[in-house]
């Protein structure tokens, strides 16, 4: 997979564009439903193509295990039109809060150590189909050493202040974007598909095309 796909740079906190979390925007968990319209979104995180597409996702939902594949096509397709960054799910509060937040850090030291893009889709084949435990630093080291990663370098990033600071802001931009639904793109910041408004994830690439495309 290209170096497109890569996730949102977090610093947004020290930038001021997090809002503080509320009831009503973030859930207690993962869902399917009929999302309203939310006018006022973010702005794009960091532009460097004409359009961007952030995801929002979690690596224990299968519609968004479903999604990567279709996604990182989608997104080879449009190579130089469409930035695409990740942002991991966690919901505070939710029952599935601890299990988010080792699966984020996990998402975020694989991104310091640049290997997001060759072991995504491993990520998700690790929780799904092998039931591997990746939320604790020694099973998420053993995983990542037996992937080619130098267990060394991967328990001083997945310690590292870069990682607990990008952690720390996912609730934060979830609640900014009114994240409801997983997985859920926004596109340019003013616009969003999921599997309920495509009709399931496979309606999703095409749904993001329409979306690059409107004026």
């Amino acid at each position: 997979m290209n170096t497109l796909l890569r996730s949102a740079v977090l610093l947004a906190v020290s930038a001021g564009l997090l809002g503080a979390p509320t009831a009503a925007a973030v859930p207690d968990h993962p869902r399917e439903g009929a999302l309203a319209a939310r006018p006022g979104l973010p702005q794009p995180l960091r532009v460097s193509a004409p359009h961007e597409a952030v995801e929002f996702f979690w690596y224990d939902c299968s519609h968004s295990a479903r999604l990567e594949e279709p996604l990182e096509q989608w997104a080879a397709r449009h190579t130089g039109e469409v930035t695409l960054r990740r942002i991991p799910a966690i919901w505070t509060g939710g029952p599935d809060e601890q299990v988010q937040t080792a699966h984020a850090r996990l998402y975020y030291t694989l991104e310091r150590l640049g290997a997001v893009d060759r072991l995504q889709r491993r990520v998700f084949t690790a929780v799904h189909t092998e039931h591997t435990d990746l939320t604790t630093e020694d099973g998420a080291a053993a995983w990542a050493a037996a992937q080619g990663l130098a267990e060394h370098d991967f328990r001083l990033a997945y310690r590292s202040a870069e990682v607990d600071r990008a952690v720390a802001a996912v609730p934060g931009l979830f609640a900014r974007y009114a994240v409801d639904e997983l997985p859920t793109v926004i596109v340019d910041g003013r616009d969003r598909t999921t599997p309920v408004r495509a009709g399931g994830v496979e309606g999703m690439p095409a749904e993001l095309d329409r979306l690059i495309e409107q004026p």
